[in-house]
Formats: C-alpha cells, structure tokens, sequence
C-alpha cells in the first residue's frame, strides 16, 4: 500500500430508525469518495449496511420485475458469472404486454457478494451485507452510496463491526497499520445481541484489542444529540457506553452530530498523514534540552489544483496523460532570432530607472542561514499575549514518543506552566537552510485522558513591524444629542445577544469542528455534477449549506420583537450627499471673493456654499478632536466676523501641538499631518503665509527639543514644505539651499548650494548640483528629488552620513 493510501470501509445503519438521516448520509457518503476520487484516487473503499431483511436486495426486486412481466416473456435464463449476473430474455409476441426495454439484451449487473462471508464460516451476523467489497474507488461506488437500500429490521453495530474488521484482515492481514479505517454511521438505537460468554462490554473490549494489534482506527459517528431522551428502556444509553469504550480501549472517534450540518462536518472526507516539521531539541538553556517533535494541527483546506486538459490526443490513445506541458524561450534583444540558454541568464532587480543584476552565487553569499534549533527565549503571562496576535496555521509540541524522560519533563513543564498561567516565547528555525525565523508563543495543552500525553500549542506572533494599530474615536467625542441614550443601548445590547451561536441551555450551533467549507462543499457537488453532465446549470444551494451561509430563520423568528425593537429607537434618515465637498470649495474658491468666473456659477456649488454658510452660522466656535479639518475649514469660512480666521488658525495650532506632544509611539501623526496641510491650505487662501511659515519653523524646533525627531522624518517623506511665492504674494522665500538632513547628528546640517534657483513644482526632475563640501564631492553630482520638507534653521558643515532625507532650507 502506497504512503498515503487507505483502506476504508463503511458501516451504514439502514434499520427504520435511521430512515429520517439516510438521505443525508448518502450526500455524505458519496461526497466522500468524490473526494478521494480527487485527492487519492487510488484508496480502496467497502460498503457494509446493516438492519436489512433480505440478503440480496437488489436480486430480490428483480426476481419480482421478472415475475410481473412474467406474462410478456417467454423464458428469463439466470446465469451466475464471477463478475455479477447474467440475463438473457426473449420477447413473446404480445402486443398487450410490452416486454421491458433493458431486458431486451443480455444484461451483466455488478452485484457484489451481499451475504457476509462470516455467516457462511461461522453464522451468527444476520441482517449485515456488503454492499461493495473493498477496492478501489470509482464512479460505481459513488452511485451505490447515492442509493441505499431501506432496512426494515434493527441492526446490531457489533456484528457490523466484526464484519467489517474481518473484510480488512482478510483483504491485508497485519500489514498496513494505521491505514486500515472503520467508518461506523449509527444512532445506536437498537440493542445489541446477548454474547454467547460474558458480557457486551467484554465482546467490545475482545473487539476493541483485536483492533489494536490489527492497527485499525476507527470513526463512530451518531447522528443525534448526546443528551438525546432514551425512549427504549436504557438501550440508548447502554450502546453509548459500549461505543465509549471502544474510544478507551482503541484507537477510536466517537462523534455526535445532531444536526444535518454537524453530519456534513463530523465525516472526513480527505486524509491526510501527519507529517513533522522539526524533530530535535527544545532548548531550554544550555544545560536543559527535551526532544520533541512538531507537527501540524490545522492547516486551511484549499482548492484542489485544477490542470490545463489537451484533447489533442486521439481517443484511442490509451496512455495519452492529456497533459499540457509550458516551456519559455529566452532571446536576446540584439540578436531576437538567438535564443539565450539557462547558464548565459542572470536574474535583474529593478533599482529606479536602471536594472542591477544579481546572481544567484551572490545571492547565496549575502542569504540569512540560521541553524536549525527551537530555542526559549523566556516566559511571560498569559494576559500579555492577545488572541489577535495569532498568525498562520497551529502546531503542536509532543514528546519524542519514545523517550520516557522527554515524556516527563514536557508533562511536568506543561503542567507548571498552566498552574502558573505562563506561555512561552520561542524562536524556531525548522530545517536547517532556512531563510526566515519563526518568532511565537508556546501554549500548555495539558490533557485530561490516561492514553494521551501532554503537549503544548504553538501560534506564530507577529513583529513589531506587522502589527497595524487602528485608532477609532470615542463616542464621548460625540455631543450629548448624538450619544445613544439608555434604552438604545440596551437594545442594541440585545441585538447582539440575539445572535449568539452558544446561548444558555442550548449546544452551540455551527461548531468548527463540525461545520465544512460551504464554499468547498459546493465546489465538490458542482464538480460531480458536471462530470455526468456538463451542460448542466449551477444547482441552487443545498438546504444543509444554507444553514451555514444564511442566518437561521428559526433564531430570526423567535427574535422577530428585538429587531422590531432596534429598529423603532434607530430611526433611518437619509444622509445628504453633497455635489462638491466644503474643502473642494474652499480650495478652488478663495474666501472673500465675490467673482463668479469659471467654474464658480454652478448652481450645485452655490447650494453647497449655502450649506456651509448656514452650518458654520450654527454652534461651531472651536476645533474638536473628531473632526479638526472638517471644524478648521467651517470657521475659516466664516464670515460674520474678521476674528475667525485667526481664531480658526490659533485653535488649529494649538491642536497640531497638542497630537504631537501627545502621541504614543507616533499613533497621531497621520491625523496631525492632516491638520497641517488643511492649516496650509487655509493660510494660502487667507493669504497669511507667514503665520504657517513661522509656525512650522516653531514645531521644528519643538519637536527637537523635545526629541520628537520621528515626527519631522514623518513630515519630510510625506513632503510637506514652507508656503513660497508661487503660492502667496506675500511670502518672504525668495532662494533656496538644498542640503542634507543628518538624523544621526543632531541639527548638524551640510550645506550644498545649487546652481540656480530650480522650480519647485518638478520635484521628480534630476537637478546637477554644485557641491560645496569637498568631502562630499564624489558620487553628488545629481539627485532625484522625490520629497522636500521645508524647515527654517542654522546651516552647519559636518560629514554627510549616505542616504539621508534630502530637504529644502530657506536661502
């Protein structure tokens, strides 16, 4: 048997009880091997369903078609061949009696051998028939899992057991451990035959080692609620006992599904083989080393790969793979008919405007190579470690299982961490070679079950550099009138209690262990569909994914009040969407001016300007913290008195000094830089150029005196720069200096002089340069200037450090 190749065989309940279930377990069931189909198209799959009467129950029914017809048919000869059975008719010339049109010719039906072969050696497991003898999966056993046969009598989940434990011994003997499965689909309501010798919990603990040395796993899953009312006199009860035990004793699953959703998400449908990703040492300290292995524990499910199809081959091909092979041609671009081999080509690495090639010998000289090792790097609380932080995919910490001493030592580390509410930091480099390093938390899993070590979880936390923190406003921002009153906030509260998955007295709906990928599980029923039938349309969605995309319309309806509620105390109005924003208008129409030139008599424009008139006539004397820009620009168009320009600007300063002197690892930057660039705009249009000029001279030394020197890189690659002539009449710049802002040297400054006065509107052109400084002479010539900031202070000569912030100082 291959690697990861499995032999499964399902024990399907059919008995009346099961009836109200057996059409969601036959989508189940099929789905299952329609995945295999895709993912291990070699697995082997038997079918095993007790609770029927009769032993051949597609035989029986053709027996009864071939009696009914019996009146149009000459003979029916029965011909049993090792592939199935054989019919042969001929048709009697009676028009009143048409013969069947599929008995018209000889028919071969693939029935397999329903009677178990335990009853014929041994007798003792009525009602328990194969349906398909294990083998490889096909289209025919998806169809037969597609139509179950309908039991008429109680089946006994032992016998089917045994039988099925039987068809896999004989099929591959002790060989194959751990690829050998049992798939047991009951409710588990009809009692167990009495043993011939002990009791039913000594036949499952028999069973239960037999399984064990045979090494097959096996999965039980009830599709009804554990806490289900036992309505046969303690027979329920006593067969989820008998299935606990096999959990105890062997390497079993028991799995209850109340709903159809649940069923969906308990049956795995892909295998796959645990693989380790590091086996070595957890190094504690120097002196403290436990071997552990690392596997994965969740991984996220993707689309299977989907390959280009030639159908170029001709059908006859047998061995045609139908594949579609891709291979590039490299040329050269001076010679285009000269194709380039693979030893002539070197990778290129755009750098600006030029291309730098690097090869893959220089790569390797510069590549980061850790060595592999999983190394602490110390404890800390559990609180300081959000759930949040967790990135990718799980995996989990065991003990080198042969080890008895590293058994120990991680079931005594984990057991000391848990009681002293720690998680642990480590930094792991899985394989040796490896080009990242892996920075992340490690969790105590201790376990509550005799036959299951203790473990640890791992999740991988993010850098300082990954984190994005989202800064939302307080509704105590917001005025008394906008604030949500007592009875809105207990409404809302109830709204969102409504939708809990998990409420009090009820099991929680949609758990992630039981709930599939509704988008996958489409994708698989689509998939079948079109390969029987590929003009087919798309279905509508199943009933079964339907509870897991839609809300439930039966926690909507009980909850119909609270809706109603919430929507009587939030009232909706519709918000007014203005043609043109106040700041377009403030920008493209300086205040105070009373032309209507180009652009300015649209009607649109005169209503918004009628807007902001009106609302900066109501309460808004004062910059706030929700909306700076917004309240700036309504007081800067205020017009009923000279004072609320330098009210505006004087409040808008204030507010600027305030978020920066305030700020907590540069969390208000971004709004503060916004306020600076409305303060500018403003002055332009006000034409106070030398107020904003000042001012931003003032914050740059503020900000190094107060060693804020974060806030004026900020400001430096976001451009912002000093108002010059072309923007205000009255401005004082007439000339410019460039140079070179030295972070790492204080307020040391170099001076460069430029050859003449450049626009500053272009600032992506490439300007020559006469540099002052000998020392820095070489390799200065030109500079693509991309960012300018604009600063007043002392001009110093010092030694340039390379690839610092080019700014603008004024002349």
């Amino acid at each position: 048997m291959a690697r990861n190749k499995e032999a499964l065989v399902l024990l399907l309940d059919v008995s009346p009880s099961m009836h109200n279930i057996l059409q969601e377990v036959e989508k189940v069931c099929s789905m299952l091997v329609q995945k295999k189909l895709i993912y291990s198209k070699y697995d082997e799959v038997g079918v095993v369903v007790f609770g029927t009467e009769d032993s051949s129950p597609l035989l029986a029914s053709l027996w009864g078609l071939s009696v009914a017809w019996s009146v149009g048919i000459s003979f029916v000869f029965i011909c049993q061949l090792p592939g199935g059975v054989k019919f042969f008719a001929n048709e009697k010339k009676n028009p009143c009696h048409p013969f069947p049109e599929f008995l018209k010719h000889p028919l071969l039906l693939k029935i397999s051998d329903t009677n178990n072969e335990l009853t014929t050696e041994v007798g003792g497991y009525e009602h328990v028939n194969v349906l398909q003898q294990i083998r490889v999966v096909d289209k025919d056993t998806v169809e037969a899992l597609q139509q179950l046969p309908r039991g008429t009598v109680s089946g006994d989940f032992l016998d089917a057991i045994v039988v099925g434990m039987d068809m896999l011994i004989k099929k591959f003997g002790p060989t194959n451990k751990g690829k050998k499965r049992l798939c047991l689909v009951t409710k588990a309501h009809c009692p167990v035959k009495a043993p011939y010798e002990g009791t039913e919990e000594d036949q499952v603990n028999t069973i239960a080692a037999q399984m064990l040395a045979q090494g097959i796993k096996m999965d039980c899953i009830v599709p009804r609620g554990k806490q289900t009312v036992d309505e046969n006199g303690g027979v329920m009860e006593e067969n989820d006992h008998l299935l606990g035990v096999f959990s105890k004793k062997s390497s079993s699953k028991v799995v209850y599904a109340e709903s159809p959703t649940s069923l969906l998400g308990a049956l795995r449908t892909r295998r796959i083989s645990p693989v380790t990703i590091y086996r070595g040492d957890l190094e504690i300290s120097s002196a403290l080393k436990i071997k552990v292995w690392v596997y994965k524990k969740t991984a996220e499910e993707k689309f299977p790969t989907l390959k280009k199809y030639s159908d170029k081959a001709p059908p006859t091909d047998k061995f045609a793979t139908h594949e579609i092979k891709v291979d590039y041609e490299y040329k050269s671009v001076e010679e285009p008919s000269r194709i380039v081999p693979p030893e002539q080509r070197i990778k290129g690495y755009r750098y600006g405007p030029q291309v730098v090639p690097i090869s893959s010998a220089e790569w390797d000289a510069v590549k980061f190579k850790p060595e592999k090792s999983v190394k602490l790097l110390g404890f800390t609380d559990v609180s300081n470690i959000m759930r949040h932080y967790y990135m990718k995919d799980v995996s989990i910490f065991i003990a080198d299982p042969g080890n008895k001493k590293a058994i120990l030592a991680v079931s005594a580390l984990a057991r000391a961490m848990k009681e002293m509410k720690k998680v642990a930091i480590l930094r792991c480099v899985w394989r040796q070679g490896q080009g990242n390093v892996v920075v992340g938390v490690l969790t105590p899993n201790v376990s509550d079950k005799d036959n299951t070590p203790d473990s640890f979880y791992f999740n991988v936390l993010p850098f300082a550099e990954d984190v994005r923190e989202f800064q939302f406003p307080s509704f105590s921002n917001f005025p008394m009138s906008r604030q949500p009153n007592e009875e809105q906030q207990e409404a809302a509260d109830n709204l969102v209690k409504m939708f809990d998955l998990a409420p009090t007295g009820r099991e929680e709906a949609l758990q992630p262990d039981f709930t599939p990928n509704p988008v996958l599980e489409r994708f698989y029923r689509h998939l079948e569909l079109k390969s029987k039938h590929p003009d087919a349309p798309v279905p509508p969605l199943d009933d079964t994914l339907k509870k897991i995309t839609q809300p439930d319309p039966e926690i909507l309806s009980e909850c119909k009040s609270v809706v109603d509620e919430f929507r009587r105390l939030f009232e909706l109005k519709e918000n007014p969407k203005l043609k043109k924003s106040a700041k377009r208008l403030l920008r493209d129409k300086p205040s105070g001016s009373d032309e209507e030139g180009e652009g300015s008599g649209n009607a649109n424009d005169v209503g918004a300007v009628k807007y902001i008139e009106n609302k900066s006539a109501g309460n808004i004397d004062k910059i706030g913290d929700l909306t700076p820009v917004q309240d700036f620009e309504v007081m800067m168009s205020r017009r009923d008195s000279p004072e609320w320009v330098n009210k505006a600007i004087k409040d808008m300063k204030n507010k600027i000094f305030d978020m920066v002197e305030n700020s907590c690892e540069g969390d208000t930057y971004q709004k503060a830089l916004e306020c600076l660039v409305s303060l500018r705009k403003g002055c332009i249009l006000e034409q106070e150029p030398k107020q904003f000029n000042d001012f931003l001279r003032h914050l740059y030394k503020f900000c190094q005196e107060k060693d804020l020197n974060n806030f004026c890189e900020f400001l430096a690659s976001k451009g912002v720069s000093l108002i010059t002539k072309t923007e205000a009449v009255d401005r004082k710049i007439v000339g410019f200096h460039w140079c070179f802002y030295c972070g790492n040297m204080g307020n040391s400054l170099v001076n460069i002089l430029p050859t003449k006065v450049y626009d500053m509107t272009l600032p992506t052109k490439v300007y020559d340069m006469t540099v002052m400084n000998p020392m820095i002479a070489s390799g200065l010539r030109s500079f693509e200037l991309k960012q300018f900031l604009m600063f007043g202070g002392q001009m110093n000569n010092g030694d340039l450090d390379p690839g610092l912030n080019l700014l603008l100082i004024p002349k």
